[in-house]
C-alpha cells in the first residue's frame, strides 16, 4: 500500500514562489500543484518541473493542501487569505507566505484563522533577483540568506514543522515579531527604494532639460539606482502595507538632509570630511557578501582586450557551462589595450563559478575595481 504525497499548494509561481517549490522538492517527495492568474507562469513552471502540476481550481487544490505558500504580491496574498479562510481546510494545515511586510497580514489572519486548527506563519525570506518570473527560478537562491519567519503566539510547534518543510532553502531562520521586521526591513530596504526612486526621478526632471544628462547618467547613477528598476506593483503594495513606518523614515530623513544642506551653506572643510568619512567607515564595515534585505549584486570585472568577438567568446564559454548572466555591461575603457567588461549573476554560486571558468580560460577577473 503507497502512502500519497503530501501536497503544497503554491499561489503565485515567480521567482521567490519558483525558487522555495524548487528548495522543498529537493528535500522532500511531495507533490507541488501551483495556481497562479498569469497561466503562462503555470505552464513554464512545469515545463522546467518546478512545479509537478497547476489548477484553475483554486478551492479544490486548496483543500487538499499539507503546506499553503502564498508567493503572490501582499495585497493579494491578503486577498487569498480571505478565500482560504471561508474553505474547510485540512486541519492542522501550514499557511505562509513570502511578503516584504508582516504586520497587516498577521492581523488579518489573526481575525481570519482559528489557529488550533489553521496556521498562518508569516515569512519574508530576503533574497532575490533582478530576473522575475519562474524561469529565473533555483532552489539554491535563499542560501546563505536571511529567512524571516514571523509566528502567531502559540504557534512553536508549527514553526519547526516550517522550517523542515523549507530546510532545503539552506536559509538562516530568524523569528521576529511583525511590527519589529516592518520596522528593520523599512530602514534598510524598502526607504532605500523610494530614495532611488525619488533620486532617479530628480535627475529625470533635469534630463528633459540637457540631452547630456542621459548618457552621464548611465555609468556609475544607474549603477547605484539600480534598486529603482524592481517591479511598481510590488513597491506599490509595500509602501501602502508600511506607511506609517515609512512616513517617519521620511521625515527624519529631511531632518539629516537639512543638516546636509547646513554642512553645505557653511562649507567647513572638516565637518563636510567628517560627514563622509563617517558613511564611509560605516559602510565599509558592512558585511561584503552576506544577504541582506536589499538583493545583492553578485558582479565579476573581467579585463578584455579591445577587439571585435570577445564579448561573445565570454557569453558563448558561459553559457556551456550553464552560468546564467542577468547583465552585461562594458564599464571602462582604458587608456593602454585593455577594457573591463561587467558581468552580473544571480548568485555567488553563478558568479564563483564563472570567475573560475573564465580564468582556466585566460581571463583576468576580479570581484571589485
Amino acid at each position: 500500500m503507497t502512502t500519497e504525497k503530501k501536497r503544497v499548494f503554491l499561489i503565485g509561481v515567480g521567482l521567490i514562489g519558483g525558487s522555495v517549490a524548487l528548495a522543498i522538492k529537493k528535500e522532500h517527495d511531495v507533490s507541488v500543484v501551483a495556481f497562479d492568474i498569469k497561466l503562462d507562469n503555470c505552464r513554464l513552471a512545469k515545463k522546467l518541473k518546478i512545479i509537478d502540476d497547476y489548477t484553475e481550481k483554486f478551492e479544490e487544490e486548496a483543500m487538499k493542501a499539507d503546506l499553503i505558500i502564498l508567493a503572490c504580491p501582499v495585497e493579494r496574498a491578503e486577498d487569498f487569505l480571505e478565500l482560504l479562510a471561508e474553505l474547510p481546510l485540512k486541519n492542522n494545515v501550514i499557511i505562509t507566505d513570502v511578503g516584504s511586510t508582516k504586520s497587516r497580514i498577521m492581523k488579518k489572519a489573526e481575525l481570519l484563522f482559528d489557529p488550533k486548527v489553521t496556521t498562518f506563519i508569516g515569512g519574508h525570506p530576503m533574497a532575490g533577483s533582478h530576473k522575475g518570473g519562474p524561469g529565473s527560478a533555483k532552489s539554491h537562491l535563499f542560501e546563505n540568506a536571511f529567512y524571516v519567519l514571523t509566528p502567531a503566539e502559540g504557534t512553536n510547534g508549527k514553526v519547526e514543522e516550517l522550517k523542515n518543510w523549507l530546510h532545503g532553502t539552506n536559509a538562516h531562520f530568524i523569528i521576529m515579531n511583525p511590527d519589529e521586521h516592518d520596522h528593520v526591513t523599512g530602514v534598510v530596504s524598502h526607504f532605500p527604494h523610494i530614495v532611488a526612486a525619488s533620486l532617479v526621478r530628480h535627475v529625470e526632471g533635469y534630463a528633459e532639460e540637457n540631452d547630456h544628462i542621459q548618457f552621464l547618467a548611465a555609468g556609475g547613477f544607474r549603477d547605484i539606482t539600480r534598486i529603482a528598476s524592481s517591479s511598481p506593483e510590488m513597491w506599490r503594495d509595500i509602501v501602502r502595507h508600511n506607511q506609517n513606518i515609512l512616513i517617519s523614515l521620511l521625515d527624519e530623513w529631511l531632518v539629516e538632509m537639512n543638516y546636509v544642506k547646513e554642512l553645505l551653506v557653511e562649507g567647513d572643510s572638516h565637518s563636510i570630511f567628517d560627514y563622509f568619512y563617517g558613511a564611509k567607515k560605516y559602510r565599509d564595515s558592512l558585511p561584503v557578501r552576506a544577504k541582506g534585505a536589499i538583493t545583492a549584486f553578485y558582479d565579476l570585472f573581467v579585463d578584455v582586450l579591445d577587439k571585435p568577438g570577445v564579448i561573445s567568446d565570454i557569453t558563448t564559454l558561459l553559457a556551456k557551462e550553464n552560468i546564467s548572466i542577468t547583465n552585461i555591461r562594458i564599464i571602462e575603457a582604458r587608456e593602454d589595450m585593455y577594457g573591463v567588461l561587467r558581468l552580473s549573476f544571480q548568485t555567488e554560486m553563478d558568479m564563483e563559478a564563472a570567475r573560475t571558468f573564465l580564468e582556466q580560460n585566460d581571463y583576468n577577473t576580479y570581484i571589485s575595481m
